[in-house]
């Protein structure tokens, strides 16, 4: 089951699903989904195992529909993770995606490198760094990369108190952006976000 909440007024629409239906398998996870997503930021919150990742995955177009729309729209998600690059450099993980990403912010990616705490690693392959470093070169990948729709699937795991504060100032600073949309999945919306709406996700009982 699906609750979404529209926690301020926007009148900009990002993105609008009609009649959604798909998932990570041969059988739907969603069924019949109409979502519209507005400019600023969404919450999509939900327990372990209530699709969180596969609804931000199909709303990006990472995942097939099986019935329904999905308009055409500039959208990024990526498992922060980064699994099969091992053997990249964080350079070359930035290299390789501004490359799909017209709108790449590179001074943007600049400053991240330094709030984060990249600098020293910049010359390092993946599997030489920490899980939370590692998800760092993602994190700065998704904040950088100017999409209209920018999907962060829980940003805060591993991170140290700093590095979730940057997260938290950068979404802040992107909470009234006009046209563009951020979701952020996690079991809960941070309290210290302003957030514009909420998609809160559960399992149907029987």
């Amino acid at each position: 089951m699906l609750k979404h909440t529209h926690l301020k007024v926007s009148t900009t629409k990002v993105l609008e699903t009609t009649d959604l239906s798909g998932g990570p398998g041969p059988e739907p996870l969603f069924t019949k989904l109409d979502i519209q997503i507005s400019a600023g930021l969404t919450a999509v919150t939900g327990d372990e195992g209530t699709g969180k990742t596969s609804l931000l995955r199909l709303l990006a177009g990472d995942l097939p529909l099986q019935t329904g729309t999905r308009p055409a729209v500039d959208a990024l998600w990526l498992n922060l993770s980064l699994p099969g690059q091992d053997e990249d450099t964080p350079e070359q993980v930035w290299a390789t995606l501004h490359k799909h990403c017209p709108q790449w912010n590179a001074g943007l990616q600049d400053a991240l490198v330094q709030a984060l705490s990249l600098q020293v690693h910049l010359g390092k392959k993946l599997f030489m760094l920490s899980t939370g470093s590692r998800r760092k070169v993602g994190l700065v990948a998704l904040l950088a990369c100017g999409a209209t729709l920018t999907c962060l699937d829980q940003p805060y795991v591993s991170l140290d108190q700093v590095s979730i504060q940057v997260v938290r100032d950068f979404l802040n600073d992107m909470a009234d952006h006009p046209t563009r949309a951020w979701l952020v999945a996690d079991y809960e919306a941070d309290p210290d976000v302003t957030w514009r709406s909420e998609i809160n996700l559960r399992i149907s009982a029987l």
